[in-house]
């Protein structure tokens, strides 16, 4: 990704109206039950994390690696979870002529007995690829923490999501809010430089079909693209101290839900990083600027009219882009906070208070 400033950002779709079927806060005694992941995303040793931090650059033996590790975690650990592919090949002169092949990996969790295009989706996302113009390169923060983090927040929630669904099917009311995790592939460019072709394969060539892929006639939702009430992209998150702003006005609402969860975290001592900040800082304020933007994975999507909430620093970690961004960079406590927060935040989207259970607390994967 790279920073873009300019007046670009106002041809865009700044202010529509979003609409979300419901929104619940949880209680701080569900903040309470909800699993840091310390022992999963653990750099060194974590189940969920370590097998994402190694080269992962696409069409090679590391990229295949790390995508049946997210294959078979859904599989075994998740399986009420739907994981699907989208598989293509790309070139241009970055490539040096040579087919590139990508694979998005789609993972949809949705409530059952809905009509598939009566559907809404929480859509959380990020890249598993990692850079290829530098040898050694890991990516720890770009971007191996935030697919660990999706995972866990897949796996806390997951139980609550089932007891909801199976008691509201009971009294035959049928949810039509589902979630959906996509781990974008081709985020990085093959080159030096940024261009309008070199980078986010992943993410344009999705955005391109899920706008051509039609639900049946008479659907909420005509598109599956349009399914989508609110697309979070993390990048860049496991350095120390981070500061997120509010990128997008319309936007603003869903960052300061999130920002309300991390401060009454914060107040209950359920963070274990010591910033000398807010992670996210632009809470009840209203941001200086909306016109600077970040060039990444949602810009395909922010282009087509869908809700954006993107979590990425303005300044990024002063080892991005160099072998230095590495499991001796991630704070755990910091990779942890961020779990909890957005496993709060997805928790209140989906109005799972009063579905989480003391089973829920460990969330700890055995392998």
């Amino acid at each position: 990704m790279v920073k873009l400033h300019s007046n670009l950002c106002l041809l865009l779709p700044l202010l529509f109206t979003t609409c979300i079927s419901a929104y619940s806060t949880l209680s701080n005694t569900t903040l309470k039950l909800l699993p840091r992941g310390s022992h999963d995303l653990n750099p060194q040793t974590g189940p969920i994390l370590a097998p994402f931090l190694t080269s992962r650059v696409p069409g090679t033996s590391g990229s295949s690696q790390v995508q049946q590790h997210i294959i078979s975690f859904f599989a075994s650990h998740l399986p009420p979870w739907s994981v699907i592919f989208d598989n293509f090949t790309a070139n241009n002169p970055a490539t040096k002529g040579q087919d590139v092949p990508f694979v998005n990996i789609i993972a949809t969790r949705d409530p059952p007995g809905a009509w598939k295009g009566n559907i809404s989706r929480l859509t959380l996302t990020a890249h598993y690829d990692s850079w290829s113009l530098l040898e050694g390169f890991i990516g720890a923060s770009d971007s191996a923490a935030s697919c660990a983090i999706l995972i866990h927040v897949a796996r806390c929630l997951d139980q609550a999501l089932s007891r909801k669904w199976t008691a509201t099917s009971r009294r035959s009311a049928v949810s039509e809010q589902g979630i959906q995790i996509i781990f974008f592939d081709g985020e990085e460019g093959f080159g030096r430089g940024w261009n309008d072709f070199d980078f986010t394969y992943g993410s344009k060539h999705l955005a391109a079909k899920w706008e051509k892929m039609f639900n049946i006639p008479g659907s909420k939702y005509p598109t599956e693209l349009s399914s989508i009430t609110l697309f979070v992209l993390l990048n860049l998150l496991g350095a120390l101290n981070p500061k997120i702003p509010s990128y997008f006005p319309s936007a603003h609402i869903f960052y300061e839900k999130l920002a309300d969860i991390e401060s009454r975290m914060r107040s209950l001592h359920l963070l274990q990083s010591r910033p000398s900040h807010h992670f996210l800082v632009e809470r009840n304020q209203q941001p200086d600027s909306w016109e600077g933007k970040i060039l990444d994975d949602h810009i395909a999507f922010l282009d087509r009219g869908v809700e954006v909430l993107h979590l990425i620093p303005e300044e990024f970690p002063t080892v991005w882009h160099t072998v230095e961004d590495d499991v001796e960079h991630l704070d755990i406590e910091t990779v942890g906070d961020w779990a909890v927060i957005i496993g709060a935040f997805v928790g209140e989207w989906m109005e799972l208070e009063g579905w989480f259970g003391e089973g829920d607390e460990d969330g700890r994967v055995e392998v």
